[in-house]
């Protein structure tokens, strides 16, 4: 796994109504494979990377967002106008950013896949990805 250190990371929708910027590092780049995220992304898998809150800034469209939380208090942030999901956050506090809203490239690489036992059927992993049924063990 690659993590950008020391610069200024930004992102927006695609709207670009939402942006926002991130003083530090993008760690743990992965894919979550699960029905949950499948449906919120509506893709195969989410692409995330998490973030430290404290050097998390909404620039600005803070109130452009939508937060959409499930019960166990994991939810996303998406931009009212475009739909664009643009984090994850846990009990109210930011804890991811999507990948697909960063700005350049920032050289993440992900570097596992999890819930690959609930993926979709119609998905096909490439060999040799670091994948598990699940979380990871800790």
């Amino acid at each position: 796994m690659n993590n950008i250190s020391g610069q200024l990371i930004t992102g927006h929708c695609s709207c670009g109504v939402v942006h926002y910027s991130i003083e530090g590092d993008l760690k743990d780049a992965r894919s979550c494979h699960c029905s949950m995220c499948r449906r919120i992304f509506s893709a195969q898998a989410s692409a995330c990377a998490e973030v430290d809150a404290e050097k998390f800034t909404w620039v600005s469209g803070r109130d452009n967002l939508q937060d959409y939380v499930g019960e166990k208090g994991y939810g996303i942030q998406f931009c009212k106008t475009c739909g664009s999901t643009m984090s994850i956050i846990y009990k109210d506090v930011i804890h991811s950013i999507t990948l697909g809203g960063v700005n350049g490239d920032q050289g993440v690489e992900i570097s596992r896949h999890i819930f690959v036992g609930s993926k979709a059927s119609w998905e096909k992993m490439p060999e040799g990805v670091t994948q598990y049924d699940e979380y990871p063990p800790e």
